[in-house]
């Protein structure tokens, strides 16, 4: 092993879900130059379950950050260069020299004894570090340059220059076909600045580019034109609005991360399994007012008691009732596998998608214990930190889609469990109350259920127990 591959380490993408080959860099929270130390947070990143975030290893200096944020990579490819210390050359040889940073790429034979063949994880087993590629980048190659393979594989994020070699030479810049020579955060400069490297003229030593030489480069970019003095007896020219170009009236996201497994899911369960939905209207009204008392409990201090909490205890003592809908349908053995345990999903919208995690055993818990889970569940979802292991072994679901003003809905069964429970908007409307109209708090429920598990009169019983449930809460305590 050599002083260079011991003093740079790389760090690759782990596998931080059962069997995942990409992830999403959202947002790095080092940069070049920075010291870290083993277990601190270097990234998060997102992938097809949900966002995460990686801590270092190892302790050292960022010596080189490959990949921006919004980048996907492939899991097993290094993200991040750290400079360990020991004998090794100055920091701007391994990030400019190809020669100086081969030990760090290829090293894998001569580091066998140090590192195992599969990459460490966070969640799984992960892949080994030869079993994925790195894809090639989307901007084009540079005119003129031949492709430089043994380098891709250390080159810093930023994109390489495309400037064709007279456009180099012209503005005084690096040679055509060579890669100017500039330190990692000059580089990152550059990149964030929009600014070509090969088309700056540098005043460095042994003519490497200085911040000083990227700073001048943008000036002139960035400063706004003069207007032209106006010329005697004419009013002043006012610039047209920018017109709206086709492209600009479009806006394309890719489709990918959560979003990108939440469609794939919902269209297998909705041309896999066999969908029925059936309706419930009622008189919410008792359990509105069980909210409110629950609310100055002291049981639940500092607790958040909403509606949905009673409905999820609805829907638990309706399962115990019931205890067959609470089953999955196994294609590849040809069973209908029945679960003595509730994992309780709740459907989550959140800026990068819709996440179902669940309670683990919610079927175990008191009231106030259901209260703790659900707040931490949702406030969870909201920073975005859930977990991929908080998103598997649901059971059975509630999508809360009276949250947005909605009556009701069809909802689409989460892969892998047979029912699943919307709850729509509670209104003040006219109902008939012991014999007289009178202004009551409704609501309506849809349990949406796979037909291959759950035939009609199962559905229809849990259906009606959860709301026989929430308009009579005192069946809490007489069906417990």
């Amino acid at each position: 092993m050599t002083a260079q591959a011991q003093r740079f380490r790389e760090f690759r993408m782990p596998d931080v879900g059962e069997g995942l080959t990409e992830a999403e860099i959202l947002k790095w929270y080092v940069a070049v130059g920075d010291t870290v130390t083993d277990g601190q947070v270097i990234c998060e990143v997102e992938t097809a379950k949900a966002a995460v975030e990686l801590p270092i290893p190892y302790d050292g200096v960022i010596s080189e950050i490959r990949f921006g944020e919004g980048t996907t990579v492939d899991v097993g490819t290094a993200i991040i260069v750290v400079d360990s210390g020991g004998d090794g050359g100055p920091e701007e040889l391994v990030a400019e020299a190809p020669a100086a940073a081969a030990p760090v790429a290829e090293s894998a034979p001569a580091e066998a004894p140090e590192a195992p063949k599969r990459q460490a994880v966070l969640v799984g087993y992960g892949v080994a570090p030869s079993s994925t590629t790195r894809r090639p980048r989307k901007q084009a190659a540079a005119a003129g340059q031949a492709p430089a393979a043994p380098a891709a594989a250390v080159e810093p994020a930023a994109p390489a220059a495309p400037a064709a070699p007279a456009a180099l030479n012209g503005h005084g810049g690096a040679p055509a076909g060579e890669r100017p020579l500039a330190k990692p955060p000059v580089r990152k400069l550059a990149k964030d600045l929009g600014i070509d490297l090969a088309t700056v003229v540098p005043t460095g030593p042994n003519g490497v580019v200085t911040r000083d030489d990227v700073h001048a480069a943008a000036a002139p970019a960035q400063a706004p034109a003069a207007a032209a003095p106006p010329v005697a007896g004419q009013a002043p020219v006012t610039a047209p609005a920018p017109a709206w170009s086709a492209a600009e009236r479009e806006v394309r996201t890719p489709i990918k991360g959560v979003r990108k497994a939440t469609a794939q899911a919902m269209v297998a369960s909705a041309f896999t399994a066999p969908h029925v939905t059936e309706f419930v209207t009622f008189d919410i009204t008792r359990t509105m007012r069980l909210v409110q008392e629950l609310k100055t409990d002291p049981a639940f201090a500092g607790l958040k008691v909403s509606p949905l909490l009673l409905v999820a205890k609805a829907l638990l003592v309706a399962i115990r009732r019931n205890p067959a809908v609470n089953a999955a349908w196994d294609e590849a053995n040809q069973e209908i596998v029945q679960k003595s345990y509730v994992n309780l999903g709740i459907a989550a919208a959140t800026p990068r998608g819709l996440i179902v995690p669940n309670i683990k055993d919610a079927q175990d818990r008191t009231l106030p214990e259901l209260a703790s889970a659900l707040g931490e569940l949702v406030s969870t979802a909201r920073e975005g930190k859930t977990s991929p292991a908080a998103m598997q072994g649901g059971t059975v679901t509630i999508t809360n889609v009276g949250v947005f003003g909605v009556d009701t809905g069809t909802p689409i069964l989460n892969p892998g469990e047979s029912a699943i429970l919307a709850f729509g908007a509670v209104k003040l409307q006219p109902w008939v109350h012991k014999g007289k109209v009178k202004p009551r708090q409704v609501t309506t429920l849809a349990l949406s259920f796979d037909h291959r598990v759950v035939d009609g009169e199962l559905g229809s019983k849990v259906l009606a127990d959860v709301a026989a449930v929430l308009e009579q809460p005192k069946r809490l305590l007489t069906w417990a």
